[in-house]
């Protein structure tokens, strides 16, 4: 899943608070029942976080694993979950094969996202109950994934508010961080894409999101970038330091346990079979 060589590909060495396997904090919160474990990862193509995303479900399904956050890239391609539809992407195929970009159907929540460099993939896998949340408690579970989106947001100094009427994180330009949730008998899998500098260009083409406000009529909304709002760089490891910390306040973690790479090595992944959601937000 990760190819040596590439860009921000490993292990971030700008996050020197964060070294492999070290507490964030002091100690475990009241509100979780198991502590988190943190992987800060490279790229992956969409069939290797497939083959991981089933891997990681399974096993905290099977209570083998704890709370899990894996922060990644995916190659260039789109995803659509089960909001969105191939409509979603104003891209032809000719443009598509130009671009060699691949559309992919997904289980999860959410509309079509493009994702490529410049954005940070979060998948967060646990138990509801090892949230400190009930099993069907869907809602507590994307305020407080939200809750930890704005405030890394809101800690690069760019303005944010939360979707009306939908999920995500919506800037001056557009959305900044999607929502791609699916949770299965009491299990969440898969969470967010977080727009910190990529070109936007493309993501104009793309309906994220799709809202209903209350005059009638629909509203189309696709992805814009921190970047785009601010109109200044913002570092992807500034990004990813601040999101961890968030999610674990969010969560009520104070001891993540930081790993570098993928949880599971490529090898020891299966082929990759059709995911079953009950639920997705």
């Amino acid at each position: 899943m990760q190819r040596a060589g590439e860009p921000d590909s490993g292990p971030d060495p700008a996050v020197p608070s964060m070294p492999s396997k070290t507490p964030l904090a002091r100690a475990r919160p009241i509100g979780s029942t198991r502590p988190l474990s943190v992987w800060l990862a490279g790229r992956s193509d969409w069939a290797g976080y497939a083959a991981l995303a089933e891997r990681l479900a399974g096993e905290v399904a099977a209570g083998d694993r704890g709370p899990t956050l894996v922060l990644f890239e995916l190659e260039p391609c789109i995803t659509i979950g089960r909001g969105g539809s191939r409509a979603d992407v104003r891209l032809d195929d000719d443009d598509l094969r130009s671009r060699r970009l691949s559309i992919r159907f997904t289980g999860r929540g959410g509309g079509a996202v493009l994702h490529g460099p410049g954005q940070i993939c979060l998948s967060f896998f646990a138990r509801l109950r090892d949230l400190g949340l009930d099993d069907a408690d869907a809602g507590g579970y994307l305020d407080r994934l939200q809750r930890a989106l704005a405030a890394t947001i809101q800690s690069l100094k760019c303005g944010q508010r939360r979707v009306a009427g939908g999920h995500g994180i919506r800037g001056r330009t557009g959305l900044l961080a999607a929502i791609g949730v699916a949770i299965r008998r009491g299990c969440v899998a898969h969470g967010a894409f977080l727009n910190v500098s990529p070109a936007v260009d493309l993501h104009h083409r793309i309906t994220s999101l799709r809202l209903a406000p209350n005059g009638g009529g629909h509203e189309s909304v696709a992805m814009s970038s921190i970047e785009a709002d601010v109109q200044r760089l913002v570092r992807l490891q500034d990004a990813r330091t601040s999101l961890v910390e968030q999610v674990a306040n969010a969560f009520q973690f104070d001891l993540p346990l930081i790993n570098a790479g993928f949880p599971v090595s490529p090898i020891a992944l299966g082929p990759v079979r059709p995911e079953c959601v009950s639920h997705v937000e």
